[in-house]
């Protein structure tokens, strides 16, 4: 049911108006005034006002300013005996959705109310779309509760606020561009532009038309002009990722643009400005890269003002059973299938794995599980071979002279001479509070 607000101080004309509206199939309020207009505002889910202009406690298109501060999504006709151009401007600069004419007008207000409806509900559905986008990569939609984990999102929930260039190391299919995401949509850019660009996956002349956009005529095949990266993430946020394999010549170009907010565009000679936040990724060791060489020292300092390092998945094995659980949920959901059953043998199967495809390889053996899936229960059976008839190390005791053993033993001691006091063994043991963390949880040290 669509609900309708009726402003007027003249009650014979409310009333009609609103048995009119009533007819339509939609719920309408009624108010004398200014005052009582906006209690019904504040208490009931109004789509539409038709609000008259000139009231006793006031005029209506002063209090359209009021109306749509309040409640952005509700739209607002204005209605006036006697129809003035200037306040018909100003009504429309102040957000009405029209200005009509009382006795003039009248036919047209059951078209308008449809047509302004029609208005609300596209508003509805865009801001619910923008919420599920939000939700989907907000930091609670992280999966995982390892230390390790924990300790990257909290990282990453205080550089978001900032305007700050991060730089997101790990190994492929950690879930790199899933913070990113997250960053962006927690920093002060979020419903502006999201851009992604791979920078691993087009030669150096087609990353560098992708990053900076062409003009027409500037290269074979350039047959119009064409938008980059760098312009179409104005105002918002651009990730980079693999920004390892960008060619060196690129690198020099993209450091001016950090430095200046300026670029060219191929084949253009007037230089253009874009206001974007970076976000980089790389699963390389960049600072060993610009040792050698391989990548520009000058930008790898400029990138690095913010990094986090996000854990592999087989150092944060709390974090398989949850991620189990997600995947099989949205997978039996997308197959629509009945909710499934997790056999404890399938998840101790995934949880002694090594996962060299971190995250995205866990997807994409749940995804195959579900398909293959026929009495609603996740066996080990379904799982592929490797994983099947891994050697399970779990249960192998440590060798008194492996490096593993000593290195527990080691641990142990350390946060016993400092009563559990983690960080201060993080600093005995010189090494970063996320690192012991990950330590515990490799180990199972409580």
């Amino acid at each position: 049911m669509k609900n309708i607000l009726i402003i007027d101080d003249e009650e014979k004309l409310r009333h009609l108006l609103a048995r009119i509206i009533q007819s339509e199939g939609f719920d309408v309020f009624e108010a004398p005034d200014l005052k009582s207009g906006f209690k019904k505002l504040e208490t009931n889910d109004v789509d539409v006002v038709l609000c008259d202009v000139k009231l006793p406690d006031g005029n209506g298109v002063d209090f359209l300013q009021k109306i749509k501060s309040a409640f952005p999504l509700t739209e607002v006709i204005l209605l006036t005996a006697f129809g003035k151009i200037s306040d018909g401007v100003q009504a429309m600069k102040n957000g009405a959705f029209d200005y009509i004419v009382k006795g003039d007008d009248n036919d047209k207000i059951i078209p308008l109310l449809y047509k302004a409806l029609e208005k609300v509900q596209l508003q509805k559905k865009v801001k619910q779309l923008e919420k599920r986008i939000s939700d989907t990569y907000s930091f609670d939609g992280i999966i995982g509760k390892s230390k390790g984990l924990e300790q990257v999102i909290d990282l990453a929930k205080k550089v978001s606020t900032t305007d700050s260039t991060v730089l997101l190391t790990g190994e492929t299919g950690t879930g790199k561009e899933v913070f990113a995401q997250a960053i962006h949509e927690n920093s002060n850019r979020a419903g502006k532009s999201f851009v992604a660009l791979n920078c691993s996956t087009f030669s150096k002349e087609i990353l560098e038309s992708e990053l900076f956009g062409h003009k027409q005529g500037a290269f074979t095949g350039a047959i119009k002009d064409k938008k980059g990266f760098i312009e179409e993430a104005n105002g918002g946020t651009l990730f980079l990722d693999e920004i390892g394999e960008m060619p060196l010549e690129l690198q020099s170009k993209l450091l001016r643009v950090l430095e200046t907010n300026e670029y060219i565009q191929i084949g253009d000679t007037t230089p253009r400005k874009s206001n974007f936040r970076l976000i980089a990724a790389t699963n390389r060791d960049l600072k060993t890269e610009s040792d050698e060489h391989r990548f520009r020292s000058d930008l790898y300092f400029r990138l690095n003002i913010f990094e986090i390092k996000i854990p592999p998945l087989r150092e944060r094995t709390k974090d398989i059973a949850p991620l189990t659980y997600y995947f099989a949920e949205k997978f039996s959901l997308r197959g629509n299938k009945k909710e499934l059953i997790i056999d404890p043998e399938f998840l101790h199967k995934l949880e002694t794995y090594h996962w060299p495809g971190n995250v995205r390889e866990l997807r994409n053996v749940i995804e195959r599980s579900v398909i293959l899936v026929v009495d609603d229960i996740l066996t080990q059976d379904l799982l592929p071979y490797e994983i099947q008839h891994q050697m399970d190390h779990t249960n192998k005791t440590l060798s008194a002279f492996s490096m593993q053993s000593v290195e527990k033993l080691h641990i142990q001691k350390v946060l016993n001479y400092t009563k559990g006091n983690k960080a201060e063994a993080a600093r005995l043991l010189e090494i970063g509070v996320a690192t012991l963390y990950r330590k515990l949880d490799e180990y199972n040290i409580q």
